[in-house]
């Protein structure tokens, strides 16, 4: 199952790169120059800049970034602010669109990061997220345990029921499955490892911060079926971000 959900994971997080594939366009350089950065942020150093005159091709569009190509093949990313001051063929200013609440509201693909506590460890997450409609969506996530006496890996797949998802600050439940599988640390004794299933539920909210970005804060009541006389219930709690398509 762990395997099974993994695979489900890696095609939904590949779907998602599809989502943010933006229609080609060719645009024409009018401002004196614009400037290739090797990522999709400030931060990342300028490799190239073209000049006034030159045609690149827009490709991808990652939050207030554009991956382009310019006529050589060399592919790099122009901030928002710069690519408005490019003329699209039929020689107008470029249309860049802006992302609301009403998008949000609309979003069909959704992806993210989240850190919290799982019963006293640290936990890190990685979900992706498709919406059938505008109140239930389909969630698989998979996250990395760190504890002082043990680590764990978990994969699971949640049902989601948004009951107000005209809000900007939308509340959320979850239902869902999936297994867990824990390594204790060295010890003399060396335990072997151990894979259990687990259920769990949850509530939490999301809230649009701006374009397409959203904060994420939830918390979930797991229920792990071992092998021992007992079942573990475990509390999580996390917050993190995402972006939507």
């Amino acid at each position: 199952m762990y395997k099974l959900l993994l695979t489900v994971f890696l095609l939904m997080v590949c779907n998602l790169s599809l989502a943010a594939k933006t229609q080609e366009n060719r645009v024409e350089v009018v401002d004196p120059y614009i400037e290739l950065h090797t990522g999709p942020g400030r931060g990342y150093p300028i490799f190239y800049v073209a000049e006034r005159g030159e045609i690149v091709d827009i490709l991808y569009r990652q939050t207030d970034w554009f991956k382009v190509r310019t006529a050589d093949k060399k592919e790099g990313w122009v901030s928002t602010n710069q690519l408005r001051m490019t003329l699209d063929p039929a020689g107008e200013r470029l249309a860049i669109k802006e992302y609301g609440d009403k998008d949000f509201q609309a979003r069909r693909w959704e992806y993210g990061a989240e850190v919290g506590d799982f019963s006293g460890a640290s936990v890190i997450s990685f979900y992706g997220t498709y919406h059938f409609t505008e109140n239930i969506s389909t969630e698989i996530f998979l996250s990395q345990v760190i504890g002082s006496a043990s680590s764990s890996l978990l994969a699971g797949v949640d049902l989601v029921e948004e009951p107000f998802p005209e809000w900007s600050v939308s509340p959320y439940f979850a239902l869902g499955t999936g297994v867990i599988q824990t390594k204790p640390k060295a010890t003399l004794a060396q335990p072997t490892d151990r894979t259990d299933q687990f259920a769990h539920y949850g509530v939490g909210v999301r809230m649009h911060l701006t374009k397409r970005l959203l904060l994420r804060a939830g918390y979930r009541r797991y229920v792990i079926f071992t092998s021992q006389t007992h079942n573990e219930d475990i509390n999580e709690w996390k917050a993190g971000f995402g972006f939507f398509f």
